[in-house]
């Protein structure tokens, strides 16, 4: 029998129960899978006071000040999409993690694995992409690395990012601090960003471009945060789209949502195609958007703010926290019936990120 520190140090310690002996595409699209991984391998063996947080990033004082510290990787296929591609992608990425912890972005890293044979032309278009989305954002690029591998044993060019911004005095965004009442508001139209990955990445053609809604969040959230002190939570729905950000929310705050299908903003565009592919929109990744909870208090104060902001003009309450049905999101569709609305279970659009 192995002690306890054994346990935790010896390699040969015997791997947590599960279903799959192998990783599979689905444990990386930001559903179920994602999270058993993270729950019952990933964060019992790192978990201390800031991981145990999880949220998009790691916040933490250093000498009074309040920082916080986010990283992501992207992976996404094809490289370019209609309405953006991998660099500009990863900028807003790391900017919008942060910007939803509710930091000011100011320093970004940037790491290149690329594959050998990449055309050089097409790594100087990502290249001025990831300048022209950093001034954008006003950020800084201040550090990174590169690598280049085997032809064969990448795939043309992975991006990792990590982000460093602060965090305002009073600022603490956290689904713990979620309570029945509170209002849940997003910024825009879903779906778009997943859609336009898929139609480049399968050569679909839909009778409208749909594009990605790619785009830098920091001004947005800088705005909220200043005429709204009651913002509890934000987190902007990316992989496993609304659905899996709202359940995780749900989950790490023991609350209840309820959503309004009438109210969830969906383009007549993305709606044809997820019909067509048999896609709910609630599933699709998104790259611009966030979900805001708030005191319903200062609800409309906050929405007032928001469509003053290009990337907010469509933004809406789409639901409420509830007491009841703690840990799930619940969905009351257009005929008035209700239905649990869980995370995907499969991959639903691999690569998107």
């Amino acid at each position: 029998m192995l002690t306890k520190d054994e346990m935790e140090f010896n390699p040969s310690c015997p791997i947590p129960k599960s279903d799959y002996d192998k990783i599979l595409l689905a444990h990386g699209g930001g559903g179920t899978l994602s999270h058993q991984l993270l729950n019952k391998l990933i964060f019992p063996q790192f978990q201390n006071e800031i991981l145990n947080e999880h949220i998009d990033s790691a916040v933490f004082k250093i000498e009074n000040k309040k920082f916080a510290f986010t990283t992501d990787s992207y992976v996404v296929q094809p490289p370019f999409f209609p309405g953006g591609d991998i660099g500009v992608l990863s900028i807003n990425g790391t900017i919008n993690d942060l910007a939803v912890s509710g930091a000011d972005p100011l320093y970004v890293s940037v790491s290149f694995i690329i594959e050998e044979g990449f055309q050089l032309e097409d790594f100087w278009r990502i290249i001025l992409s990831m300048k022209k989305a950093s001034e954008k954002a006003g950020v800084k690029i201040v550090t990174g690395d590169t690598k280049v591998v085997d032809r064969g044993k990448g795939d043309k060019i992975f991006i990792n990012t990590s982000g460093i911004g602060l965090v305002q005095e009073g600022v603490g965004i956290s689904p713990k601090k979620c309570r029945p009442g509170d209002l849940i508001i997003i910024n825009g139209k879903i779906g778009e960003h997943g859609i336009a990955v898929l139609s480049e990445r399968e050569g679909l053609e839909f009778s409208t471009n749909i594009k990605s809604d790619t785009a830098p969040l920091n001004k947005l959230v800088k705005n909220m945060l200043t005429v709204a002190k009651e913002i509890h939570c934000m987190r902007d729905p990316t992989r496993g789209g609304v659905s899996s950000s709202l359940n995780e929310i749900a989950q790490e705050g023991h609350i209840g949502l309820l959503i309004e299908e009438d109210n969830i903003p969906i383009s007549e565009e993305v709606k044809g195609a997820c019909e067509i592919l048999g896609f709910d929109p609630l599933y699709i990744a998104n790259e611009g958007k966030l979900i805001a909870i708030v005191s319903a208090s200062e609800a409309e104060k906050l929405l007032y703010e928001m469509k003053k902001n290009e990337l907010g003009e469509e933004s809406r309450i789409i639901g409420r926290v509830t007491e009841e049905n703690a840990g799930s999101v619940v969905l009351k569709t257009k005929i008035g019936t209700k239905r649990i609305v869980d995370m995907h279970s499969g991959e639903l659009l691999p690569r998107i990120c």
